[in-house]
């Protein structure tokens, strides 16, 4: 194509991402700066130039590229979560969050921005909004799984839903670790119904979050059995007969002052 005309933009775009595949990434480089100078407004090909550069370790410079492709396709999560990374490779962390952040609200099918998101809270020991992200993080992988659906939260919704999502995810890696993150911190809250689901579902998944999960399940089901049984103690309490009851018409209480001013009491039955 490139043969007849020297100026189709599409091709230099897609000639780069295969050299990116080749692993060449001067040419790469090469083939998207020919596509921005066709058109400054192909945001594939900034955004190729900001992987290229990724790929390279040149932050900064893949920085700027994906904020450029950012600003002529910004609902686009992808860019974001691009954004997020390099920001993260240059230690800017909160400004970091606030790209996942920007990328979740605009969809995060691919759960990128979820997964990043999730981590960050959790190592700044906030684990509420860890939780929230990691069950968005399986809402919308979920949704993914659903032909034309559109992302929605639904999981925290009601109690229906969120067993919906929780039992049908496709878990591969990164939803074992969110389901097992969510069921220790059910637990920890003691919403033992809600920790057994995300744990029971680690069962059939072959790695080490499997054996964490089949533990967690059994001390679960060690507090909720005592939980039980506390319950069970309390309804059959003996009642204290009506005879031994204190009742306040059978109690009089007659206050008067000593002479050094003190207040005596006195009951009499």
């Amino acid at each position: 194509a490139l043969k007849l005309d020297r100026s189709y933009l599409s091709a230099w775009t897609l000639l780069g991402h295969e050299y990116i595949e080749m692993k060449n990434t001067a040419a790469a480089i090469e083939a998207y700066r020919r596509a921005v100078d066709i058109s400054d407004r192909e945001y594939r090909a900034w955004y190729g130039l900001g992987q290229t550069y990724e790929i390279m370790n040149m932050l900064l410079h893949a920085l700027f590229y994906f904020r450029k492709a950012a600003a002529l396709h910004p609902h686009d999560a992808r860019m974001w979560c691009a954004i997020g990374g390099c920001l993260l490779g240059l230690d800017r962390r909160s400004e970091a969050e606030k790209s996942y952040e920007r990328a979740v609200s605009l969809g995060d099918g691919e759960g990128i921005a979820t997964r990043k998101l999730a981590e960050l809270y959790r190592e700044d020991g906030d684990e509420e909004k860890a939780a929230k992200c990691f069950l968005r993080h399986l809402e919308l992988r979920y949704q993914s799984q659903l032909p034309g659906s559109i992302s929605t939260s639904m999981a925290d919704s009601s109690p229906e839903a969120f067993e919906m999502v929780v039992a049908n995810v496709r878990v591969d890696e990164p939803e074992a670790e969110a389901l097992l993150y969510l069921a220790y911190y059910y637990r920890d809250n003691m919403e033992y119904d809600q920790a057994v689901l995300c744990a029971t579902r680690l069962e059939d998944y072959p790695g080490p979050e499997k054996e964490q999960g089949k533990s967690l399940l059994r001390d679960v089901r060690s507090r909720m059995d005592q939980r039980a049984g506390r319950r069970r103690g309390r309804s059959r309490s003996p009642a204290i007969p009506s005879s031994m009851r204190l009742r306040s018409r059978d109690l009089s209480l007659s206050s008067r002052s000593s002479a050094g001013g003190k207040v005596e009491s006195s009951f009499e039955f």
